[in-house]
């Protein structure tokens, strides 16, 4: 008996995520691989350092040579191609520099996540490579998304109020992305974050969760909204299915080991 030949799918919307391990799995590059699956796409990853991290903190980091940077980038890219990229931790300058080199002869949307310290204050990046985020990896973003403690490192700026978040997004944005996305997670009442190319704002706001569980908030934020601009969304519209997908994370997050636990990266799956 001869079987009917199976139909072949069309391929998924690939994204790629360039960034660091998270060994407890709640942020890094664990978080967008799953991020970038429940959003319907094909994730692909170039690993930048090695964490050990569970729910407590950070114990260690390690980064990996350029060399290896560079390779992972070159097989993914040249042969299977992407249709946005994230990047997320990135240690040093000369991995900073290195990625910025490669997003600027990739024609995909880049979302540039600039982590600077993890959830619980350790640090994630050099200060000796802020010159280079500023002004190298920042350049090649689409859409950048610093936390107020990221926006503070790189212009100096200390926001306390929503009027001081469109001071940030004008400071960030002088370094080149075309959108700046400044995330006002930690100001007090709703958790309401501004996106602006310097002429349009959008205000993104949602009811402040109580649930202390919110690891890899950054890290899943980005990448949503890098598989929305793989699936072909506007900057606006991408950043609002994600601001609504990261919401219902935070709201499931849940406790793991003895500190704070992870968003739920499946729990439209779990809903639907």
């Amino acid at each position: 008996m001869t079987l009917p030949p199976i139909p072949v799918r069309p391929a998924l919307p690939r994204v790629l995520t360039v960034a660091g391990s998270d060994s407890g799995g709640g942020a890094g590059i664990q978080a967008d691989l799953k991020t970038m699956l429940a959003l319907g796409t094909h994730g692909m990853s170039v690993l930048t350092a090695v964490t050990a991290q569970n729910s407590l903190g950070v114990q260690g980091a390690w980064e990996l040579p350029v060399a290896a940077v560079r390779a992972q980038y070159r097989s993914v890219v040249d042969d299977i191609g992407v249709q946005a990229v994230k990047t997320g931790m990135l240690a040093t300058a000369e991995l900073v520099e290195t990625v910025a080199g490669l997003l600027a002869a990739t024609d995909a949307p880049v979302v540039v996540d600039p982590v600077g310290v993890s959830k619980h204050g350790d640090p994630l990046l050099a200060s000796s490579a802020l010159d280079a985020v500023r002004l190298e990896l920042l350049p090649t973003a689409v859409v950048a998304t610093p936390n107020l403690d990221e926006v503070a490192q790189l212009t100096g700026i200390e926001v306390r109020s929503e009027d001081g978040m469109r001071r940030a997004a004008e400071a960030i944005l002088r370094f080149g992305p075309r959108w700046a996305l400044v995330k006002g997670g930690h100001l007090a009442g709703d958790a309401v974050d501004l996106l602006t190319d310097g002429a349009a704002e959008h205000w993104f706001r949602a009811p402040r969760l109580d649930n202390r569980h919110t690891h890899g908030t950054g890290c899943t934020l980005a990448s949503a909204i890098a598989a929305r601009l793989a699936h072909g969304d506007r900057v606006p519209q991408a950043v609002a299915a994600a601001k609504s997908y990261v919401t219902g994370a935070i709201g499931a997050g849940f406790a793991l080991g003895g500190g704070i636990g992870p968003v739920d990266h499946g729990w439209q799956l779990r809903n639907a």
